[in-house]
């Protein structure tokens, strides 16, 4: 019997492969399809790390982000995280409160700069008048499928078990163990933590836990764009619809995206090809927003599974104490060190955050509005 098995090896997954192979433990990790695969949520390349976020609460679980990070590119000899400078664009009666921000960076004291005009700092930036940028210099960004592969490199070389190609199809808690019924056989574990993203709430609702989440296919676009885009911050467009991008380095491109405009769908059953309403719709955006922007050069498609909250969920089933549930609400890349650190230590028995608990309302209310603008 080992004492760790994780269900889902994706970022979390894997970091929590990494996390608990640091501490001792002996792990193996199940993976349905190929390790890296492309139909899930951690695979191309980088994703944002920022300091800046809508609640005190978050904007403190950001300093064991960067730590996390750090410890990961200390253990690895690899440089993952990319300091580029982040500006949140506010336009004239923008939809998320820009104070919410501020006095949750202030809360913190996290120095930051408000920028009136912001395309006197950046010409490149061509917002509508009255837009005001809030401008957080440590805002960086991490790769996604190197930062993923990395850990599971990690965790193997402590003796992990990474098994792909494996699919999980029942969890069966004991008193005193958890077994897992998969494709390749049946195996026991003292502990289990699940980290399946869009294929979390079948698996758990056995258990008695219903997760009401939302799973949507979004798009992801580079485009081309001038050299003089390497000047510029990441940047994330503070409005409904929301949009976000930063330069691609290595290439002469921009990563640019709608936050959760893709249509809804489940793991098994998306499309996989480009949208092209999605597509004209943020290239819209762009040339409205931005001087110089090119042609899209390649898209791709990736998968949201959010809670109607949009916060995460780190949290032990109730009633099942032994599985521990993590989930990265579409926002959680940035985390994933620090999310595989904090679910081994739940996983062994630590409290729950009730922010990111099972029984909070926006699991167990079904009159719950969903809220994803963060």
């Amino acid at each position: 019997m080992t004492d760790l098995a994780i269900v889902g090896l994706g970022s979390m997954g894997s970091a929590t492969a990494w996390a608990a192979t640091r501490q001792g433990l002996s792990v193996v990790g199940f993976e349905q399809f190929e390790l890296g695969h492309e139909r899930g949520a951690s695979h191309d390349t980088s994703r944002i790390l920022r300091h800046s976020y809508h609640t005190p609460h978050y904007v403190g679980l950001t300093f064991h982000a960067y730590d996390a990070w750090e410890r990961l590119e200390a253990d690895s000899g690899v440089h993952l995280v990319t300091r580029t400078g982040g500006v949140d664009l506010f336009p004239p009666n923008a939809a998320i409160d820009m104070s919410t921000y501020t006095s949750s960076l202030d809360a913190h004291a996290i120095p930051y700069e408000l920028i009136d005009d912001v395309h006197a700092r950046w010409p490149v930036f061509t917002p509508p008048e009255g837009t005001i940028g809030l401008y957080q210099e440590r805002s960086s960004i991490v790769p996604a499928a190197l930062g993923t592969a990395t850990m599971q490199r990690l965790a193997r070389e402590r003796g992990a078990q990474l098994r792909d190609r494996t699919r999980v199809e029942a969890i069966l808690p004991g008193p005193d163990s958890v077994t897992l019924v998969t494709s390749a056989g049946t195996y026991s574990a003292d502990r289990v933590v699940v980290t399946a993203d869009a294929w979390t709430a079948e698996l758990i609702r056995p258990l008695g836990w219903d997760i009401p989440l939302t799973v949507t296919e979004e798009q992801i676009t580079y485009v081309d764009v001038p050299t003089d885009y390497f000047d510029i911050p990441l940047w994330i467009w503070m409005d409904d619809p929301s949009f976000y991008g930063f330069p691609c380095y290595g290439e002469p491109t921009m990563k640019a995206a709608e936050d959760c405009g893709g249509p809804v769908v489940t793991g098994d059953h998306r499309s996989g090809e480009l949208d092209a309403a999605m597509l004209d719709r943020l290239m819209g955006f762009l040339r409205s927003n931005f001087a110089g922007i090119g042609e899209p050069v390649r898209s791709k498609r990736c998968l949201y599974t959010l809670t109607a909250d949009r916060d995460f969920v780190l949290s032990p089933v109730p009633g099942h104490e032994r599985v521990t549930v993590g989930l990265g609400a579409a926002h959680g890349f940035k985390f994933a060190p620090a999310f595989g650190e904090m679910l081994t230590a739940l996983a062994l028995g630590e409290t729950t955050d009730p922010v990111f608990a099972l029984d909070r309302p926006g699991i167990t209310d079904p009159n719950y509005a969903p809220a994803w603008l963060v």
